[in-house]
């Protein structure tokens, strides 16, 4: 079976985006690993698949894979790389739409420059829904992690569960040591993004996120949402934050009493292509 496809990227984070619209078809999860292979296939961090909506008043279905296979819930950098494909694609004409994901509906916006602006919605932050092993919210908490010791932490859920800790250095922060072990902690029962975030000053940090099945990305969108949401609640930032990843920067706005993170950024069409899956 062979479908069309696009190679796309926001900030790095690469992406494989399928429109199951006007094309039949179903990628089984068991071939993704396969797809994502940087050398025998087309190569990225997650497979993006446009879908019809299943909820009145939606334009579209989005849902995300890893490139390990799994399901998850939601992707920032995804998210504004969904946006420009179905306008590019001319799968509708709107620059704002809305789209359902796994964890609900997600408003998107085309700028006339093609940045996208993502209302990412209201951060999660009780523990039972993240989900965290914690008895009440706390700004930060403190897990014991083999191989590490006592980890000072964040917990957010921006629609994914995210672990952000802060560093003083994020050129030397321990990314893939530390971000293998905390994944699978038995804290986050359906594992975590692992954010590590140094803070610049009250409007500006540096982020590198090692991406739950995937590994260090260039870029997270939900890791920068998440980073933010944890670095005001501890009193480090303050609304209106440029978060600077290994890929580029992105710009993020929360207004600090749970109102929605809207995120700014890039998304970029890198080639297009048939694939026999």
């Amino acid at each position: 079976m062979w479908l069309k496809f696009s190679k796309m990227h926001g900030l790095g984070n690469d992406f494989m985006v399928v429109d199951l619209i006007t094309q039949n078809g179903h990628i089984h999860a068991d071939k993704i690993p396969a797809l994502a292979h940087r050398h025998t296939g087309v190569g990225f961090d997650q497979l993006l698949l446009v879908e019809k909506p299943t909820q009145p008043e939606v334009d579209f279905r989005y849902r995300i894979f890893n490139a390990d296979g799994s399901e998850v819930e939601n992707c920032g950098n995804g998210a504004r790389c969904f946006a420009r494909f179905v306008f590019d694609q001319h799968l509708t004409g709107k620059r704002q739409i809305r789209v359902e994901t796994a964890t609900g509906i997600m408003e998107l916006k085309l700028t006339d420059d093609k940045d996208v602006v993502v209302d990412m919605g209201k951060p999660i932050l009780t523990p039972a829904q993240i989900p965290f092993n914690a008895e009440q919210f706390a700004a930060q908490y403190s897990i014991e992690v083999d191989g590490i010791g006592a980890v000072n932490l964040g917990a957010v859920s921006m629609g994914n569960p995210h672990a952000v800790i802060r560093v003083d250095d994020i050129d030397q922060a321990p990314v893939a040591h530390w971000g293998s072990l905390i994944e699978p902690h038995t804290a986050f029962p359906n594992k975590v993004n692992v954010g590590f975030m140094q803070v610049i000053n009250e409007h500006e940090v540096r982020l590198r996120v090692f991406e739950r099945g995937v590994g260090e990305t260039l870029a997270c969108g939900t890791g920068a949402c998440a980073a933010v949401v944890s670095g005001q609640l501890r009193g480090w930032l303050k609304p209106g934050v440029k978060v600077s990843l290994p890929g580029g920067d992105l710009w993020i706005e929360w207004d600090g009493d749970q109102g929605h993170v809207h995120m700014t950024g890039p998304a970029t069409p890198v080639f297009e292509g048939r694939m026999n899956v």
